[in-house]
């Protein structure tokens, strides 16, 4: 027989024990415990169990399905963090910015905004087991931000899977023998082929000269324009068909929802790690990369007092972390009330850290390899940006490998794919899980059926001739500014409506941890502040030059995603509000957090409602005593 244990709360709150020690006695409780409450005229008897098996029982509420195990968890959010954002975003973000002039910020942004708002969402969403929309019953008020979250992931999606449809084209491609990539063709003018060793001579030093690799990205797989003028044009047939695997590989892992994800984890959140630590010894090895890292960790402090590489910090952040869009509240969702959720949040977010600085170290070490092969600085290649930097300066360090390049080309991108895939996956049950929270009727492979469908259909736009370039408005007006706003209004909702107080409060009866200065500092005050700051200087930043209807439809895009999402769904919490209330009540009222917010458990919930109620009766003695001794004083 479990141990037994009575708590009288009454009891204790009258011997003048503050909510938050009470807390602490009802949550350390092991196996089971009985909590005898005096709520009103009745006195409330409720048995609950503690631990890992909190509220699983049929019998507790709980409706949502769970984890199989605790490591399918990290694995799934290593899957979905270390992608894309690390290996392809990362380094040419820092390539554009400066180096080691990025690599600073980039660390102490991480640091103060990164890291806490990563905890504080996984916090929100394993208290709450809520996705990314059904969260905001904590203050229905902000509803739209997470449907706005929500549409941005879709948005996000659909270039990403194209992205990953390159990668696939890449892969097929690493199986002939010589490698594509390596050699130059007859039409291509200046052209060094990729596989050519260091000490080749350069001929006339004055010819502009572009690697093999760069000339096959640019005029054979992707047939790149030169800009939008010209139209979009039509998708490239392989590509196209490339598109559709992956959305058959992203539909076969999600079609059974979080049960089969969390068995793909294992595998896509493991292997890249093995591929990365080879390119990593031979990018180290090749001619000119010492010239490359140097620059990739040597500082420019003059570049620090610029607002813009702080602000491209926050934003590599946000897509390394793939904060701000609602996943890790997905994911987190699904957890057990009781799992260590900051032991967690560390392990990732370092983790995290760790891939980004090793994928910058491999593209600088191959790029002081091409500034070496070209006769050229490295700061001279700080034109390779986006998409295009992953797929040339990869390759090329792969072509230059003098045993078996084809094995380790498949290799690449093969852990490219599968890093593609985990985030993919990711995405997908983002929205997966905000479509079945609204409309748990609709079953689950209908609905991932419908975003594949979708997916697809969006992804095309991406392997036309101009798509690159669609890409990078759609990132600028859709993605990058739009989840700036939504993140500060999510910090603004979970740290001043919500209150720091009472996350501290909801982790000590989650956990039974003491939440330290530090992080209080952080969701109060320093994450909101930077988060701001960088919204304000991405509004003057001058976005790429593109034809004005592009514009406008950038706009139009950002517009949809964020202003229409919060003012109609805002506009719709106050009309639920009582009509006998005024405005400002019905807005105060719409803000607070719903009756049903709190644990899933059936059990917890009593208990969590009968604490906070007590809390909230000490809070309002307190406030009369200070309007009391205010009157005493003043009049």
């Amino acid at each position: 027989m479990p141990t037994q244990n009575s708590w009288n709360v009454d009891k204790l709150l009258n011997n003048g024990e503050a909510p938050e020690v009470l807390l602490g006695k009802i949550v350390p409780l092991q196996d089971s415990a009985h909590l005898t409450v005096d709520a009103g005229d009745a006195t409330v008897n409720t048995c609950f169990t503690i631990g890992e098996s909190t509220g699983e029982d049929a019998d507790s509420g709980i409706t949502r399905e769970k984890w199989n195990k605790k490591i399918e968890f990290l694995l799934s959010c290593v899957a979905l963090s270390v992608g894309f954002g690390n290996v392809w975003r990362f380094p040419y973000t820092a390539l554009k910015n400066g180096g080691g002039a990025f690599v600073i910020p980039y660390l102490i942004v991480l640091f103060v905004v990164g890291r806490p708002l990563y905890y504080l969402e996984m916090i929100m969403g394993q208290f709450s087991s809520r996705g990314c929309v059904k969260v905001f019953d904590v203050s229905p008020l902000m509803r739209g931000v997470g449907v706005g979250q929500t549409i941005t992931m879709f948005t996000i999606v659909g270039y990403y899977a194209a992205l990953l449809a390159i990668a696939v084209r890449y892969f097929v491609a690493s199986f002939e023998d010589p490698l594509p990539w390596t050699k130059c063709q007859l039409s291509w003018e200046g052209c060094i082929s990729s596989n050519l060793l260091p000490e080749v001579h350069h001929g006339n030093q004055s010819e502009p000269r572009v690697v093999s690799a760069q000339l096959y990205f640019s005029k054979t797989v992707i047939q790149m324009a030169p800009d939008l003028e010209s139209g979009l044009g039509t998708p490239d047939l392989r590509l196209a068909l490339c598109l559709l695997v992956c959305w058959i590989c992203i539909t076969a892992m999600l079609i059974k929802g979080i049960k089969s994800s969390g068995k793909v984890s294992y595998f896509l959140a493991i292997f890249p790690y093995v591929i990365l630590m080879i390119l990593l010894v031979r990018a180290c090895t090749l001619t000119g990369a010492m010239n490359g890292i140097s620059y990739f960790f040597r500082p420019d402090f003059n570049a620090l007092l610029n607002p813009m590489v702080w602000y491209e910090a926050v934003s590599q952040c946000f897509f390394s972390l793939t904060i701000g869009l609602g996943a890790v509240i997905v994911y987190s969702s699904f957890n057990s009330f009781s799992n260590n959720i900051y032991r967690d949040a560390m392990i990732i977010s370092w983790l995290d850290t760790f891939t980004s600085i090793i994928s910058g170290v491999i593209v600088f070490g191959v790029v002081g390899n091409l500034a070496h092969v070209t006769n050229r600085n490295v700061t001279e290649l700080e034109g390779l940006n986006g998409p295009s930097l992953t797929f040339i300066t990869y390759p090329d360090a792969i072509a230059k490998m003098d045993f078996a390049p084809n094995f380790f080309a498949v290799m690449f991108f093969l852990m490219f794919i599968l890093l593609g895939l985990g985030s993919n996956m990711g995405i997908v049950q983002t929205i997966l899980t905000s479509i079945r929270d609204r409309y748990p009727q609709v079953q689950t492979w209908k609905a991932v059926l419908g975003i594949a469908i979708a997916g697809f259909c969006c992804g095309l736009v991406y392997i036309t001739p101009a798509g690159l370039h669609v890409l990078g408005v759609v990132e600028y007006y859709g993605v990058t500014f739009a989840s700036l706003t939504l993140v500060i209004l999510e910090a603004v909702t979970f740290c001043w409506i919500y209150g720091v107080n009472r996350v501290c409060q909801d982790i000590k009866f989650m956990l039974d941890i003491e939440t330290g200065l530090f992080w209080r500092i952080c969701w109060g005050l320093l994450t909101p502040a930077c988060i701001i700051v960088v919204f304000i200087l991405q509004i003057f930043k001058d976005a790429d030059e593109v034809p004005t209807g592009y514009k406008v439809f950038g706009w139009c895009l950002y517009g949809f995603t964020t202003l229409v999402q919060i003012v109609g769904w805002g506009s719709n919490a106050v009309r639920k509000q009582s009509d006998k209330l005024e405005l400002s009540a019905r807005l105060v009222k719409a803000s607070q957090p719903a009756e049903d917010w709190g644990p899933e458990s059936t059990s917890l919930k009593k208990d969590y409602d009968v604490v906070m109620r007590r809390y909230r009766e000490n809070f309002d003695d307190g406030s009369n005593v200070v309007r009391r001794t205010y009157r005493k004083i003043f009049q």
